[in-house]
């Protein structure tokens, strides 16, 4: 079976009919999300059910801030792909707009989860609240299961040796924040990746010597400026590479670039996504007197940045 993806359904979805639903927003889809999930999976195929989950665009703090204001672990697209990594056989996405927001939770359970998506069990993290004023708990929720006919399992915070109270996007933010992305790395279970696509910039790195592909991040985006070893994605293929994510003081400052020098790449990568996968943070950002020290800084920052790619690969 395929992986579905379905977007507003009024009623329940062609080949999601009684599923299993694990519900959050899942940024970053971390361990703990991990968890919810895989328990909503394995209670699914025991009742040879599907498995799904059940999320919701853009972000309720944004939509309530009205304005984008959430540092992302993962965008949208990122999120569905490590949704479907994760063994689920789709994932309902429902649009978290001033019509949702005013649902209270008997409505939300009575109109959403019974009546639109019909499922047959839901799986929740302990800290899961919903409807209208957050009035909605794990307590209610099960009690709500009892009287309509679905059932429910809470879990408790996945514990991690790194994170002792549990995973938590908040705590990655607060690491990326830092510059500390091998700890995010840590907690995610993954590498810090962003996406975007290559524009066309001042073509400084060109000029000399490391030409690099730039993506203008959101203004969400609070990595701490900086210049890391990173991975590349490029379509199918990955490759190597340093990054530099700030102002670029020394030719004059200007709004934050993600710029990455591609290693051992040959070929055009303006228009193209790529995804860069942040592995360790090599040094802040710097201001240099002239052209000759960034170059020569440049040069060790690719030494630095290959030599913690093959630690990483050994």
């Amino acid at each position: 079976m395929s992986f579905l993806v379905v977007s507003d359904p009024l009623v329940p979805p062609s080949g999601l009919e009684g599923a299993y639903a694990a519900i959050g927003n899942f940024d970053g889809v971390h361990p703990g999300h991990r968890a919810v999930i895989a328990r909503a999976v394995a209670l699914a195929h025991a009742a040879g059910r599907p498995a799904v989950a059940l999320t919701f665009e853009p972000h309720p703090a944004d939509h309530f801030a009205g304005r984008a204001r959430v540092f992302r672990l993962t965008d949208p697209d990122q999120k569905l792909d490590a949704l479907a990594a994760a063994g689920l056989d789709g994932a309902i996405v429902l649009t978290f707009d001033a019509a949702l927001a005013a649902l209270d939770a008997d409505s939300f359970e009575r109109e959403v989860l019974v009546g639109r998506l019909g499922l047959s069990g839901v799986v929740v993290g302990a800290d899961f609240h919903y409807g209208r004023g957050r009035t909605g708990d794990a307590a209610h929720l099960k009690a709500a299961g009892a009287r309509l006919g679905f059932s429910v399992e809470v879990l408790a915070k996945a514990s991690l040796d790194d994170l002792p109270e549990g995973a938590s996007s908040s705590a990655v933010r607060h690491a990326l924040e830092a510059g500390d992305v091998a700890l995010a790395a840590r907690w995610l279970g993954r590498p810090f990746a962003a996406r975007g696509i290559v524009t066309a910039g001042q073509r400084l790195g060109r000029r000399l010597g490391f030409p690099t592909a730039n993506v203008v991040p959101p203004e969400t985006f609070r990595l701490r400026h900086g210049v890391y070893a990173v991975r590349v994605a490029v379509g199918a293929q990955t490759y190597g590479g340093v990054a530099s994510f700030g102002r670029r003081p020394t030719f004059g400052g200007g709004e934050p670039w993600l710029e990455t020098f591609v290693f051992d790449f040959d070929g055009d990568l303006y228009g193209r996504m790529i995804e860069v996968a942040f592995v360790e943070r090599l040094r802040g950002e710097e201001k240099f007197p002239d052209e000759t020290s960034l170059v020569a800084q440049m040069k060790r920052d690719e030494a630095s940045a290959r030599a913690v790619l093959a630690r990483a690969d050994a």
